[in-house]
Formats: structure tokens, C-alpha cells, sequence
């Protein structure tokens, strides 16, 4: 049996869906693939590989897809060219998202370079006029109406089946710690801190590893690497963030062009901090589009400038068609109510992991400072499983929110920022003060 990360990490998050990524974690061992193109476009094509395309049974249709590229590209991670993007996507058909679950760079000969994981996938809308529309609309049809594709899926479900069989005993321990875990739901955020204190400086050595990664406690920062083998970089990595930016070399970079026109958003506590997930809102640098994903606030601020340190930070996260992915840090400090965090507030759920999607569009420029001079250098997430690779623009000049504001945000969550992490001599760059641009947001 081929022991998938995704059908393993599926089974120590429990869940009833767990059974279902089992499942297909399975099928895809046990089946060919069979790529049929959806769609091309600008030197690129999107291609679906029909024998994995499966049912889950609340609807949600999960398939492999591929975009496959007329020329090879260079890979900053590996120095490896990566010819196809390859990707294990989740499709709610009702709900017009799509989420991606797993992300593998292959080369010309389809041999893997790397793969990134993605557990926590946030849903995201499926805009008109793209590739994504047109997988999802083919895929969103009637399963007789898509040609061979069923039969494909029926073969490979019928091997699934067999694979299945032969090892029974496997399978029958895995979705036992699925139904387990599902009886016990891990605690996350404000509940995990609680129950981490509960558990009290003296626990033994003996004692469990925390079901979930927090703040604090046993399944604090300096404990992430210990939670779950995924999150080994967040002790052994050598570019891990935040850090304290000082010593940058001053050059004439690139501006940052913003694209961020008013849009919808939606409001959610994810049990560790309070975050907005916006679409159709953009960063360009050099000549390369970021595609907003969310914003995150932090307290206090992660990144400290020099010896400055601030009450909260907002993180705004990108990602490139590539993946490769963009972190805007903006630093908050004390002083008039910011307009943009007034909506998140305004429309905080009530529940914990459950997003409130409010018919009124957000701002997101006024979360911006005038002057968009940077300091940029290479680093990581600051959360699980803190992976590394990621550009970090440091915006040289802070906005502020209001103290009012900043107490809720207290109130919530006290501390859920990463403390800095060593620099280890990587290369900083910073913009020229008097040059730093006054870019107006595209509308």
C-alpha cells in the first residue's frame, strides 16, 4: 500500500471526511492517470486527469488537475525547471469555490521536484472568464455527462476496491483513530490555551503530544516542531520569520503596485486569530501578479523594524499561479481608528470556524499607509507548518488602529504572534525613503 501524506494527514486531523480522502488517497494508487485538456490559455493548459475524479457525499467533487506550461520554468526552491503544476483541488459545486489540497511541481518528464501540502485550505471563490471556472464546470456536470470519464472512474474504483481488500487490517486501524479523534475533537486557539493550562506545569513526560499547535502551552511556538513531523522547518529551518528587520541594504527596488479594489469579504475567527479572506484583489512585483488569499492580524506586532516594535501587525498573504507566494506585512500602532479593521470588527462571527460573508464590499487599500517603500527578504510562514520560500515586503511606514480597536483584538486573542526568529545572515533590502512611491489603487 502506498502510504500517501495527504490520506496521513487526513486521518490525524479526524473528521468524517477523513473516510473519504482515505478513499481516495487509495484510488489514486491503485488507478492510471488519464489527462483530457479543459482548456488553454496563454502559454499554458489546463489538463484533469479523468480516472481521479471522485464524489464526495456531501457533493464536493475532488479531482487531480494539472496546468501545463509551453515553456519550462526555473524553481527558486530547488533550481530545478518545472514544466506542469500539479494539483489535488476540493470543488463544492454549489457553492462556486474550490480549495487546493495538495500542489506538486513536475518536470518536462513529469518527475516530482517538490510538493506542498495544504491541511487548512481556505475555500475560494471560482471567478468567471478563468481556467478554474472551466475545470469546475466540466467536472460540475452529471457524471453521465462527461463522456468516458465515468467509466474511467468506475475502473478505478473498482481497483480501489481490490487494493482496499488487501489490506484490510491497515485500513481498519486508520479509520479507528479517525472515529477516535472524531469523538474527541482537538481544541484550537482560545479553547487549546485553556485546556493546555488545565493540564498544568506538571504533566508527565509520558503525556500525549497536544492534538493541535497554539500559542502557548505544551503546543506553543517553541513545541511546533514537535506537534506533527510536517512541522520540522519551524525548528530546523534557516529562513523563518518574523524577524528584526535591520541593516537592509538601501537600493532603487521595484515598487509594489497594488490592485486592490473595493470587494467582498469574508470575516473569520479561526480559533487563533481573527483573519479576512478577500478575492479579486492583486499585487504586482516585478512584472509578476500575487493574488490576495487573506489577511491575518497578529499581537503583538511579529516583525520588529530595527529596535521599533509595534502593538499588532497585519499580514496580507498572496500567492502567484505558480505558488510561490507573497507576504505584505503591515505594521499597526496606536493612534486614529483605521476604517478597514472598523468592518472586520463590525462583522466578527459569533461562533469560532464559522466565516460571515456580509453583502458590503471592503477597502482593503485603506489598510494601506501613502508611502509603500518596503524592506524585503526571504522567509517563511509564521504559523504551522512555517514553510519557507516566501517573499516578505515589510512596509517601511505603519498604519495605525485606533486603541479602542486594538483592545478587542486583546480581548480575543492576548498573544498569538510567532516571537522573532534568528536572521542568520540572510540579504535585506530596502527601499530609498525619498523614493518610496505613492501608488494610488487601481479601481
Amino acid at each position: 500500500m502506498r502510504h500517501d501524506p495527504m490520506m496521513r494527514r487526513a486521518v490525524t486531523g479526524a473528521g468524517r471526511a477523513s473516510l473519504f480522502f482515505l478513499t481516495l488517497a487509495l484510488t489514486f494508487g491503485a488507478s492510471a492517470s488519464v489527462w483530457r485538456m479543459i482548456a488553454s490559455d496563454k502559454g499554458r493548459a489546463i489538463e484533469v486527469d479523468t480516472a481521479s475524479i471522485q464524489r464526495a457525499a456531501n457533493g464536493n467533487i475532488l479531482a487531480i488537475s494539472r496546468l501545463r506550461l509551453d515553456k519550462e520554468i526555473i524553481d527558486i526552491h530547488t533550481n530545478g525547471n518545472y514544466k506542469y503544476i500539479q494539483t489535488l483541488m476540493r470543488y463544492d459545486c454549489d457553492q462556486r469555490s474550490v480549495a487546493t489540497l495538495r500542489r506538486s511541481f513536475l518536470t518536462a518528464e513529469e518527475a516530482v521536484l517538490r510538493s506542498d501540502e495544504m491541511p487548512e485550505a481556505a475555500a475560494m471563490p471560482v471567478r468567471s472568464n478563468t481556467l478554474d471556472e472551466k475545470v469546475m464546470r466540466e467536472l460540475c456536470r452529471p457524471a453521465g455527462t462527461r463522456g468516458n470519464a465515468q467509466t474511467r472512474m468506475e475502473e478505478a474504483q473498482s481497483a480501489a476496491a481490490a487494493l482496499r481488500q488487501s489490506n484490510e487490517v491497515v485500513i481498519r486501524k486508520q479509520l479507528d483513530g479517525i472515529r477516535a479523534a472524531a469523538d474527541k475533537p482537538a481544541a484550537t486557539g482560545r479553547q487549546a490555551s485553556v485546556h493546555n493550562r488545565a493540564r498544568g506545569a506538571g504533566a508527565s513526560a509520558s503525556a500525549p503530544r497536544p492534538l493541535a499547535w497554539s500559542y502557548d502551552g505544551p503546543g506553543g511556538p517553541e513545541h511546533w516542531a514537535d506537534v506533527a513531523p510536517e512541522n520540522l522547518l519551524c525548528r530546523e529551518g534557516r529562513r523563518q520569520s518574523p524577524i528584526r528587520v535591520q541593516d537592509g541594504i538601501t537600493l532603487d527596488l521595484e515598487p509594489l503596485l497594488f490592485n486592490y479594489p473595493s470587494a467582498q469579504f469574508s470575516v473569520l475567527d479561526s480559533g487563533r486569530g481573527i483573519e479576512a479572506r478577500g478575492f479579486d484583489n492583486h499585487v504586482t512585483l516585478m512584472g509578476k501578479s500575487y493574488a490576495l488569499e487573506r489577511v491575518t492580524f497578529q499581537r503583538p506586532g511579529e516583525n520588529s523594524i530595527e529596535d521599533k516594535t509595534f502593538a499588532m501587525s497585519a499580514h496580507l498573504e498572496h500567492r502567484a499561479f505558480d505558488g510561490e507566494r507573497l507576504l505584505v506585512a503591515v505594521m499597526l500602532e496606536i493612534g486614529a481608528e483605521n476604517p478597514f479593521i472598523r468592518q472586520v470588527l463590525n462583522y466578527l462571527p459569533l461562533e469560532q470556524n464559522r466565516a460571515v460573508t456580509p453583502e458590503v464590499d471592503f477597502d482593503l487599500s485603506r489598510l494601506l499607509p501613502k508611502q509603500r517603500g518596503y524592506h524585503t527578504f526571504m522567509g517563511s510562514m509564521t504559523r504551522p507548518p512555517c514553510e519557507e520560500g516566501v517573499i516578505w515586503a515589510v512596509l517601511q511606514t505603519p498604519v495605525t488602529l485606533s486603541a479602542a480597536q486594538e483592545a478587542i483584538f486583546a480581548r480575543l486573542y492576548p498573544n498569538n504572534a510567532r516571537p522573532r526568529q534568528a536572521a542568520h545572515g540572510r540579504l535585506i533590502k530596502s527601499s530609498r525613503p525619498e523614493d518610496a512611491p505613492e501608488t494610488t489603487t487601481e479601481n
